[in-house]
């Protein structure tokens, strides 16, 4: 399944590292985060609970940018 979320992150460096902290994070099949249209694609793993994984990414993307936002 794939989701789409609307963020809030102040630069694309930023946004690189969320990107990669959501990739990291369990469930989680890949990630994409768009700086420009602030956006973060997620496509979750079969069988897995989007909104469970979801506040584990945000967990993990404010490990790396604190300043970042995912509006769930």
């Amino acid at each position: 399944m794939k989701k789409s979320y609307k963020i809030d992150v102040d630069c694309a460096n930023c946004a690189n590292k969320m990107e990669a902290a959501a990739k990291g994070t369990a469930g989680v099949k890949d990630a994409v985060v768009n700086f420009m249209a602030l956006k973060m694609n997620v496509e979750f793993e079969e069988g897995a609970d989007p909104k469970a994984v979801m506040q584990n990414v945000l967990v993990n993307c404010k490990k790396v940018e604190e300043d970042c936002e995912i509006f769930l």
